[in-house]
């Protein structure tokens, strides 16, 4: 490892520290390098607040060394105005001589435009140092913007035997059943979970799901923002007594009949239902959502999968068995990792290329 990519790991590591807070922008870190030395680094810590290249400088105390240092940043340094300043005409105003790129950033109103600011200005830029990494740290960002939808993140839990539900006599003197034992997974990987969904913008289930588990949606076992609920409820199934109609959280539900809205909860109407998928995602985007992930249940995550409308899948395989049940999705993905949760195995598969 060269001492750019030494100080660009730096980099990423110190935007990793934005995952949950800063979307829909990117994470972004940014180390300043004098004489084999960091002066100065920082990242983006929240959406609407200063860039990492601004904490950064602002972080240098002897500012008369930026004349002759290096910037290092995983992603291209905006060029317009947005929520703050150009970080490339701060860099300017600072005669930086060197600026080390991890990436360049696609989004339409950049794309390039930075990158061509600080050559004009006589810059030294390298560009595309651990970029595999760069690009992979932003896969929200980056499918948002060049594929004008959400990142979407398929989680499921199953049993050794292949089930993601136990069998359940859906009505019983015309009440569903939902008293029944179907938990699969360790007390830590529901803590896991929750963790990963303070970390996307949106969480999705769909009628059964919401009717059968009466799911919270929510992060409680770990500190962290809640994501945006997502309920499909196209036929108005769901009693309103439910958690995922409680207003705690903004929630998000898809229906053939209502367009309305009340604090927290809004209905937005689905105008065919053969295109269900495509509309729902149409919405999100049209919402800035960057990220979302699909907890169940088995239909809709199997209606994402046939669609080829996934960029990963978390499954994990309890140490347990229920002989018959509700089937779990048929996933054809590339296994890339697997780890032990406790007494759970977990997968991480990503779309076939």
């Amino acid at each position: 490892m060269n001492f750019d990519e030494k100080y660009l790991l730096r980099c990423l590591e110190l935007a990793k520290n934005g995952l949950g807070n800063v979307a829909p922008n990117p994470m972004v870190g940014c180390v300043i390098v004098f004489d084999g030395k960091i002066i100065g680094e920082g990242y983006h810590q929240e959406y609407g607040k200063a860039h990492a290249e601004v904490n950064a400088i602002h972080s240098v105390k002897d500012k008369s060394l930026l004349k002759r240092s290096t910037l290092y940043v995983n992603l291209e340094p905006c060029a317009h105005f947005g929520k703050t300043p150009p970080c490339a005409n701060l860099i300017v105003e600072h005669h930086i001589p060197r600026v080390v790129i991890g990436c360049v950033d696609s989004f339409s109103e950049v794309s390039g435009k930075g990158i061509e600011k600080l050559k004009n200005a006589g810059i030294d830029v390298s560009v595309g140092v651990l970029e595999k990494e760069s690009l992979e740290l932003n896969k929200r960002f980056f499918t948002f913007h060049n594929k004008k939808r959400p990142y979407i993140i398929l989680k499921w839990a199953e049993t050794k035997d292949g089930f993601i539900d136990v069998e359940r006599i859906t009505e019983i003197a015309g009440q569903t059943n939902n008293e029944v034992d179907n938990w699969i997974t360790s007390p830590l990987s529901k803590q896991l979970v929750h963790k990963w969904r303070s970390e996307e913008a949106a969480i999705m289930v769909g009628t059964n799901t919401a009717l059968n588990d009466n799911p919270q949606l929510n992060v409680r076992e770990w500190k962290g923002k809640n994501p945006t609920r997502v309920v499909v409820d196209l036929h108005d199934r769901l009693p309103q007594n439910l958690y995922v109609f409680d207003k705690s959280v903004p929630t998000l539900v898809f229906s053939l009949t209502k367009q309305e809205q009340e604090n927290n909860l809004t209905f937005v109407k689905i105008n065919d239902s053969k295109y269900l998928i495509k509309e729902i995602l149409d919405e999100l985007y049209k919402r800035n959502i960057q990220s979302i992930i699909i907890e169940g249940g088995a239909t809709l995550l199997q209606s994402f999968i046939d669609q080829n409308l996934w960029d990963e899948a978390r499954v994990f395989v309890g140490n347990n068995y229920f002989k018959k049940g509700l089937n779990a999705p048929v996933l054809n993905g590339n296994l890339v990792a697997k780890q032990i949760i406790d007494s759970d195995d977990l997968m991480f598969y990503k779309q076939i290329k």
